[in-house]
């Protein structure tokens, strides 16, 4: 009987070649599916697939991997350190970075606050340098093609500062200070890298929206930068129909009943408290539960005690596709922006079930807010 393929990851492209090399050092067969056949290195969401006989093993080698491990569970939380006065914008110089930067420059000059435009690229040397032997095998003569690409991306980067420059004398964008990194490597491992170095008080990332297939999205830089981020994270799809947070007026909060989504929302309610919104809570369920009705009485009682002055409403949402019903209610109750915490899962998780998080970003034209 012919063995069938199973999909181990769900990756970023770069990931999935990493791995599919330390799959294949140890002697089992990978497929990268889902690839952007122009720009592979761009490619966000492939798949890594394996013989099903070959699981126990390939999971096995993923458990012990010390990139995989840091990659999927992350390391323990560290003290927490002092927020810094900045907005992080990771760009890849597409239209939904414009979106992103047309947010973060009006959320800046509300908040007085500075932005900061990253840029990771990714060149043959780094991948090279990475500690897996000859992962990599890039026939490179000499380093005219790694000039090749730095000389692109500073080329992109001026195009995109030109751009916010014509945008701010225009009036379009609000005149404040901001500044232009470039780094090399992984995306989102230096887009995480920065955030634990500097401590932004938000990562503002623009997203593709529901124009797209999310199955060719699920394991976009933005999903991982959002599963992972001790920083709150904003992601605007590029069709969002306003242009900056003042314009929310309704905003709803995706609960569970946890305790850790009470302190969430303390955190988000101190953090956006200067802007004028009501608040959804919202509970998804495919089945009616009393029990549910009765933890969002509870929930009700407890936040109109601790915000007075705050107009909330809340709701339990059923339908048996818990997206489609979400959706629905953000069309019949004129949703604005959509809340959430994220919780950390363990490295399993993480491969074969990807989130409501990772689904909603990509299922919708609403911005997502995700509070870890």
């Amino acid at each position: 009987m012919e063995d069938k393929l199973v999909t181990l990851a769900i990756l970023t492209y770069t990931k999935a070649q990493i791995l599919k090399n330390v799959l294949e050092n140890e002697g089992i067969e990978t497929y990268i599916h889902n690839v952007n056949q122009i720009q592979p290195v761009v490619s966000s969401g492939v798949r890594l697939r394996i013989k099903e006989s070959d699981l126990p093993r390939a999971l096995k080698i993923t458990e012990s991997s010390t990139w995989l491990a840091e990659s999927i569970v992350g390391e323990k939380d560290p003290k927490i350190e002092k927020q810094s006065n900045k907005i992080l914008i990771p760009v890849d110089f597409s239209d939904y970075s414009i979106k992103a930067c047309e947010f973060g420059f009006k959320l800046a000059n509300v908040e007085d606050s500075e932005v900061i435009l990253l840029h990771v690229y990714f060149t043959p040397i780094y991948a090279s340098s990475l500690p897996y032997g000859d992962v990599f095998n890039y026939q490179i003569g000499d380093e005219e093609s790694v000039k090749i690409i730095i000389q692109k991306v500073h080329s992109d980067l001026e195009i995109l500062s030109d751009k916010i420059k014509k945008k701010i004398a225009s009036g379009e964008f609000p005149n404040i200070k901001y500044t232009c990194i470039l780094r090399e490597g992984i995306p989102e491992e230096e887009i995480l890298r920065y955030v634990k170095e500097q401590h932004p008080k938000v990562i503002i990332m623009g997203t593709r929206g529901k124009n797209q297939k999310d199955i060719d999205l699920i394991g976009s830089v933005t999903a991982e930068v959002i599963e992972r981020s001790r920083t709150a994270v904003l992601a605007i799809p590029e069709n969002t129909p306003f242009k900056q947070f003042n314009d929310a007026k309704r905003i709803a909060f995706l609960t569970n009943f946890d305790q850790r989504d009470l302190i969430a929302f303390e955190t988000f309610f101190n953090a956006w408290k200067a802007f004028h919104f009501s608040v959804s809570f919202i509970h998804l369920a495919e089945s009616k539960d009393t029990w549910n009705e009765i933890k969002l009485a509870g929930i009700k009682e407890y936040f109109h005690k601790q915000y007075p002055g705050l107009e909330i409403h809340y709701d339990v949402v059923m339908n048996d596709n818990l997206l489609k019903g979400l959706d629905q209610y953000i069309k019949d109750h004129q949703i604005d922006i959509i809340t959430m915490t994220s919780y950390k899962r363990n490295i399993f998780a993480r491969l074969f079930n990807p989130g409501i998080a990772r689904k909603m970003l990509f299922h919708s034209d609403t911005p997502l807010l995700v509070i870890r």
